[in-house]
């Protein structure tokens, strides 16, 4: 083969949690495992920076270091990591057959499995003070970031079922949450709706969207603005949600496996199989649930032994230069 081609058994994409998890498991199958990490070396916990709900920390993790472990703990058993995002696939329909990866428009890895654990990405307002204050008080994640906010004001943005929920979490832990809404009524859910409005310290503000996120290193304040009067104001936060979707980072992905209709991927029942042979998917490219660090690993675990029991069915291809 070409320098430009390279035939592999197991190739992983994705570099977080659920991408080393798998690689763990595949290398220690004797899978040979290549990763390539993507765009987000580390993925999104490296952007977070404490974990205290990860089993085996008891006194905390920080993101990037803890996600700099699983990857020393994968190449500890032989897995070779690589920086380097898929940016075309061709999956083979038949059992057995060889999948096509293209990286960085320019190599091509043939592969006997592939582990898809590219991952979703939060959606953000995009303005630049909330950019600027991620890690410092700026979250996509209450289930993940809310324990540090406990007994302190906080704020969320967002209409729908994950915005109520994660609205209702924060107000069983924070002192107030304010709730902004930019239309004049929720998406979530009737019950979802009764939830959060039977809570006296949910403060919900309709026709109102985010001017500006306070603070110089950490979250200290929001100026808010009611988009029907253009009326402005500030209150004192220490902690700022955003809770308006993720986006599963499987666009090379459609017309080759079957998702769904926001673009994550589909797996056979209770397996990380997709819809092509030898193509597993694993973390939250396939997960809209959950989203945690653990559960993702999980999968990547069933991903890594999903991909080793069949190929203990398939007859070995014999390598095409």
């Amino acid at each position: 083969m070409s320098e430009n081609r390279e035939r592999i058994k197991t190739l992983i994409l994705g570099s977080g949690p659920a991408g080393y998890t798998a690689a763990i498991y595949a290398a220690r199958a004797d899978l040979k495992p290549v990763m390539y990490t993507g765009m987000e070396p580390g993925g999104q916990l490296t952007t977070t920076t404490e974990v205290d709900n990860f089993p085996g920390y008891p006194e905390g993790i920080d993101g990037p270091t803890m996600m700099v472990q699983l990857q020393q703990q994968a190449e500890r058993f032989g897995t070779e990591v690589r920086i380097g995002m898929a940016t075309a696939v061709d999956f083979s329909d038949e059992v057995g057959g060889i999948h096509k990866v293209t990286i960085d428009d320019n190599k091509v890895v043939e592969a006997e499995t592939v582990i898809i654990s590219t991952g979703a990405s939060a959606k953000y307002l995009g303005i630049p003070s909330e950019q600027r204050l991620r890690g410092g008080g700026v979250s996509a994640c209450a289930v993940c970031d809310g324990f540090f906010y406990k007994g302190q004001d906080v704020a969320i943005v967002g209409g729908g079922d994950t915005a109520a929920e994660e609205a209702s979490y924060l107000a069983n832990i924070c002192n107030k949450v304010t709730m902004l809404i930019r239309k004049d009524h929720m998406r979530a859910s009737k019950a979802m709706q009764h939830r959060v409005n039977s809570l006296s310290n949910i403060d919900i503000r309709y026709n109102t969207e985010v001017d500006e996120i306070l603070g110089d290193q950490v979250v200290e304040g929001l100026r808010m603005v009611n988009n029907k009067t253009g009326e402005k104001e500030e209150i004192k936060i220490t902690g700022f949600f955003v809770a308006i979707g993720h986006k599963p980072n499987t666009d090379i992905f459609k017309g080759q496996l079957e998702m769904d209709d926001v673009g994550y991927l589909i797996t056979k029942g209770k397996s990380t199989k997709t819809s092509k042979p030898g193509v597993f998917a694993s973390g939250d490219v396939q997960d809209k649930e959950y989203r945690q660090a653990v559960t993702a690993a999980g999968t990547g675990c069933m991903a890594a032994l999903d991909a080793e029991r069949y190929l203990a069915t398939v007859e070995t291809p014999q390598e095409v230069s």
